[in-house]
């Protein structure tokens, strides 16, 4: 009969060292889920476009990143562009793959609820002598935006989480951290059941975020609706 028998007494050295992983996947999460999003935001403007070769060309872009792992794009962009002479440091270079991967991904996202707008709306909006600019940003992007929210917010959280592959690239942030505290100590089932655990506070946390930043981004139209 198999017996382990834990031993989290490393806990209280290595704090320090789990905390500081934490901070730097927060960091490093929010970086690319900003930049990220301004990324998908074009891209799905520029995607539901008239503009056939610009939309084609940014269905492409989305198309190979949705096709392709996103370890292999992280070593793409970390260990790639230094052969062309542009040397970046893991994090910058985590930052630059993880914004890339979200464009794509958000861009479809947001792309969907644009198409959700009923051309009615439009109509409306040009009878009431709205220009261009204001019917496209009023009557269209903020009202898609708010429509696919939900699914941005769980998309930033799959990102948060996913960042942890950074880690095959030297970046410090949590399973980085671990993966040290790990080779010091020898306990991995509780190492890994600490950073289970952390990542589930972080993605608790991100939601919890992203939903008040979401409340308060539509919270005026929601009661001009009401």
């Amino acid at each position: 009969m198999l017996s382990y028998s834990f031993d989290f007494s490393f806990f209280l050295d290595s704090w320090p060292a789990f905390l500081r992983g934490a901070w730097q996947t927060i960091l490093l999460a929010g970086a690319s889920i900003a930049i990220g999003f301004v990324l998908a935001l074009i891209c799905a403007v520029i995607r539901s476009g008239k503009n056939k070769l610009a939309s084609g060309l940014v269905g492409a872009y989305v198309e190979v990143i949705r096709n392709t792992p996103l370890l292999v794009q992280i070593f793409i962009v970390y260990f790639g562009l230094p052969s062309l002479g542009l040397k970046l440091s893991a994090e910058t270079a985590a930052v630059i793959a993880l914004v890339i991967n979200t464009g794509a991904y958000g861009s479809e996202i947001i792309r969907a609820g644009i198409e959700s707008i009923a051309k009615g709306q439009l109509e409306a909006a040009e009878c009431l002598g709205l220009n261009k600019f204001q019917v496209y940003w009023h009557i269209i992007m903020i009202p898609a935006v708010e429509r696919v929210y939900p699914a941005l917010s769980s998309q930033f959280v799959l990102l948060m989480l996913s960042s942890s592959i950074t880690s095959q690239i030297s970046a410090q942030e949590l399973t980085a951290e671990a993966n040290l505290i790990q080779s010091e100590t020898f306990r991995s089932f509780e190492v890994y059941l600490i950073v289970a655990a952390i990542y589930l506070a972080l993605s608790v946390l991100f939601r919890v975020v992203l939903w008040a930043i979401g409340e308060v981004a539509f919270v005026r139209r929601r009661k001009l609706r009401t």
